[in-house]
């Protein structure tokens, strides 16, 4: 997969054409002032990346360990002394 590199301003211009190489091709990148700023994918690139972005509660959730009631209770007693 070749991955094309666009100034802003070119693809601005070629939009049409950047589209079509980022579902033919793969990833388009766009840079503004020498410096990567977007991407332009196809949909199904995206709906791949999508997919597997689950959140961290999604991921808990999923967990076979979901269903496990943790002790969260703290021991409440002082400190004790130590020497060093």
């Amino acid at each position: 997969m070749k991955i094309k590199k666009w100034h802003l301003q070119d693809a601005k211009n070629r939009f049409s054409e950047v589209v079509r190489k980022a579902s033919e091709e793969g990833p388009q990148f766009v840079s503004k002032h020498g410096k990567e700023s977007v991407v332009v994918l196809s949909i199904e690139d995206y709906r791949r990346l999508d997919r597997s972005s689950n959140s961290i509660i999604d991921f808990f959730q999923a967990s076979p360990l979901a269903s496990v009631k943790l002790d969260t209770k703290r021991d409440k007693s002082l400190s004790r002394d130590i020497s060093l």
